[in-house]
């Protein structure tokens, strides 16, 4: 038997998943939760072998929860299970110890396959999403042009980046280099490119 755990925050998907996993024969949901801030100790009290859990939660985003779970309870294997087809965020799951990566618009059928394989210890990656990792390439921004373009992303202007950030209004002017490296003519159009790649 296959002890697994749904990290969800909608409601009826989460519900749905479980019923579709409680159906399978080797595999019992051991654990719900509905908040990213709820998923350590969740797992810590029922030791599932894989937890499924989405990228965004309130409380805690689900790469944060993936670390988490690495840390405080390595033999749970995390599946990110995802709206975004972002080579970015694939990236970011796999460097904080998630085993897999699948889309939300997956097949019933191929979700177990990939509960199971990730059990066995296999890595499970949705194969397109893969190869576009691949030709997308590393992030090339750095620590503080993510930062600068994150807060750019949620609607912050000069004066609140350079507030949040303790810079200058002059250096967040001149964080041009990102719109530089991602072919961007604004900032903002730079959190948007950055942000459709996974890379804030």
């Amino acid at each position: 038997m296959i002890p697994v755990l749904l990290a969800e925050d909608q409601a009826l998907l989460r519900q749905a998943l479980a019923e579709i996993l409680d159906r399978e024969e080797d595999i019992s949901v051991v654990a719900q939760v509905g908040r990213g801030d709820e998923v350590l100790a969740a797992a810590l009290r029922t030791r599932p072998e894989v937890a499924l859990v989405d990228i965004e939660m309130p409380g805690r985003d689900g790469i944060v929860c993936t670390a988490d779970l690495r840390e405080h309870l390595p033999s749970c294997r995390v599946l990110v299970l995802t709206v975004f087809n972002r080579p970015g965020y694939l990236k970011r799951a796999i460097e904080n110890g998630a085993r897999g990566y699948i889309l939300k618009d997956a097949a019933p059928r191929d979700l177990v396959r990939a509960i199971r394989e990730a059990a066995a210890g296999d890595r499970v990656i949705d194969p397109e999403l893969a190869t576009t990792a691949l030709y997308e390439g590393v992030s090339p921004l750095s620590s503080r042009e993510r930062q600068v373009l994150a807060l750019t992303h949620l609607g912050a202007g000069v004066e609140e980046i350079a507030r949040a950030l303790s810079l200058s209004r002059g250096t967040v002017r001149n964080h041009s280099i990102a719109n530089q490296k991602l072919e961007a003519h604004t900032r903002l159009e730079a959190a948007r490119i950055a942000e459709e790649k996974g890379w804030l």
